[in-house]
């Protein structure tokens, strides 16, 4: 594949990109990077800033208090042209009082072109139906934005999100053709009166699992926290999984909550699909003061047993690796929701001999999709290419840190590792070339992912292409959080890294999150990643701190600069 070759110069701590020579000069601009490497620099920026504000160019999306550092604000705003949203034009701010103290993001300037649409929106609506299906909710109705492509043009597009029969992707189509010009999937995956009863998980381990009495039995419906906690049990039902999940044709009742007649619940998949989501929650709130996916205790749905483990030999691919080999975050299906496959029936493996169980069994699968939530309700990390893999690497860091936070560190089941799904990905027989789990932070070479910024995998950023490479490109966010706690030597750069020491990690945990779920602009990309980490790290402990250092040395060590 060929690359395109990009001019780019660093004025005042803004990244300007320019488009290649020979693009064509209709419906072009420029993109600017907001990395400010000065206070006056970073001043400059924010005046600008307040003028977008003043002028209309941008608009606040959100602004909450900042749960780590009392007294400071964060806020995430968009772009607009002509009042069109600029997809991809995100800025995030960081306040102290009215003072500023860091600001980043995506811009485009230089804009000058018609934003009327050749195509309405209703022939734009009809356009989607026929290239995807029908529009999932009344809310997803087609909107007008403006979408840059690689090559530094711009044009006019309607977006929505739709749902094929096992999927839920975005659409974008050009406004004036009616071409479908850019599609991806959306599916990210991977107290008073309370009455706590008991259950086993997929390993079988016992639990202590928070439910509610109804009609003479326990429902899994949490009445230990503040959300509504609630796991859902299709019963292999796999058409009206499909009408809930991606069509949102039908809606979940509450005949379909997991119920249990006992107090000891055996359903294991219900047991740990529920356990760990309250897990999650918890983490969230001990660490960092976050009251769930949206910071305001937003109702988490899990939904288990979506098909038959026994109707496996007979599934179409797309089912079998959406609902058997796979679990995933959806904040488009359902209202939002949890999807957990069923893994394959005793004594299946796969062709490498590995063998999937409930993905509900894994501690960081179930925190790694929740996390996704998390994502959903701040940075909106746009999820192809670079930022999509800071998506995933996000849920990825957090998954393990919730492993760490609730189960000792170790190898075998139950235990805290670097691994991503270990306890319910396993191998049979290493000698096929298998695994267990299916991601590494401490050796993503091992599956395959690139460890190193100069190895980073170019693809379409289309679903055929997992988005860019999302999942590949991952491995090298996270090799740069495992060495700044661990420490370590990056096989390719030959770069030593001296971690803040597994004792410490809560000190890196705080500072990944305070970056990706406050600081962090939805088009961020990995150089940008390097220096909004790097401001948290000052923010919480102090340029030249152990912590600041290892992060600084960690994103060098993997060729991130």
């Amino acid at each position: 594949m060929r690359r395109l070759t990009w001019c780019a110069v660093c004025v005042a701590g803004i990244v300007v990109v320019a488009a290649p020579r020979g693009q064509s000069q209709a419906a072009r601009g420029r993109l600017l990077r907001i990395i400010p490497d000065s206070i006056g620099a970073m001043r400059e920026w924010d005046d600008a800033v307040e003028r977008m504000i003043r002028d209309d160019g941008l608009r606040v999306r959100m602004q909450r208090a900042d749960t780590l550092l009392p007294g400071r604000t964060v806020e995430q705003l968009v772009q607009y042209y002509k009042g069109v949203r600029v997809w991809g034009g995100t800025v995030s701010r960081q306040l102290d009082g009215t003072r500023v103290v860091s600001v980043s993001g995506t811009v485009y300037q230089g804009l000058d072109f018609d934003v009327t649409p050749t195509l309405d929106r209703d022939a734009a609506m009809t356009t989607l139906e026929n290239v995807g299906g029908p529009l999932l909710t009344p809310a997803t109705e087609p909107e007008l934005v403006i979408l840059p492509d690689d090559g530094g043009a711009f044009r006019l597009a309607w977006m929505a999100t739709v749902h094929t029969r096992t999927d839920v992707v975005r659409f974008f189509i050009d406004a004036n053709t009616g071409a479908v010009v850019r599609r991806y999937s959306m599916l990210q995956r991977q107290a008073p009166n309370a009455t706590v009863i008991r259950g086993i998980g997929v390993l079988g381990d016992e639990k202590k699992v928070s439910v509610t009495p109804f009609a003479g039995a326990f429902i899994a419906a949490d009445s230990l926290r503040p959300p509504v906690i609630e796991t859902y049990d299709l019963r292999g039902d796999l058409d009206r999984a499909i009408e809930i999940i991606f069509e949102n044709s039908i809606q979940l009742r509450s005949a379909d909550i997991a119920s249990n007649r006992s107090s000891n619940w055996i359903d294991t998949p219900v047991v740990d699909a529920h356990t760990y989501a309250a897990y999650t929650y918890d983490y969230y709130y001990k660490r960092f003061g976050r009251r769930g996916l949206d910071n305001a205790n937003r109702r988490l749905v899990n939904i288990v047993h979506p098909v038959k483990r026994s109707d496996i030999f007979d599934a179409p691919a797309d089912v079998l690796f959406m609902l058997y080999l796979n679990a995933f975050y959806c904040g488009e299906c359902a209202g939002g929701v949890m999807v957990f496959g069923e893994g394959l029936p005793g004594g299946v493996y796969l062709t490498n001999g590995q063998r999937f169980d409930f993905l509900a069994g894994a501690l960081d699968i179930v925190a790694h999709e929740l996390t996704h939530g998390v994502t959903n309700y701040s940075s909106q990390l746009e999820y192809v290419n670079e930022s999509g893999a800071l998506n995933e690497a996000f849920s990825d860091m957090m998954g393990t840190s919730v492993e760490f936070f609730f189960q000792k560190p170790g190898n075998g089941p139950l235990k805290a590792d670097y691994l991503i799904g270990e306890d319910v990905l396993t191998c049979c027989a290493p000698l096929f070339g298998a695994h267990d789990g299916i991601r590494s932070l401490a050796d993503p070479a091992r599956d395959g992912q690139p460890d190193h910024y100069s190895k980073l995998v170019v693809l379409p950023a289309d679903d055929e292409h997992d988005n860019g490479g999302v999942h590949a490109n991952s491995g090298i966010p996270n090799h740069a959080f495992y060495l700044a706690i661990e420490g370590g030597t990056n096989r390719t750069s030959g770069i030593r890294v001296q971690g803040v020491g597994a004792s410490n990690r809560e000190q890196i945990e705080r500072v990944f999150y305070r970056a990706f779920a406050q600081l962090m602009p939805s088009n961020a990309n990995f150089s940008m990643a390097r220096a909004i980490t790097l401001q948290a790290a000052q923010d919480l402990y102090g340029a030249g701190s152990l912590p600041y250092n290892a992060v600084r040395d960690a994103w060098t060590a993997v060729g991130v600069k």
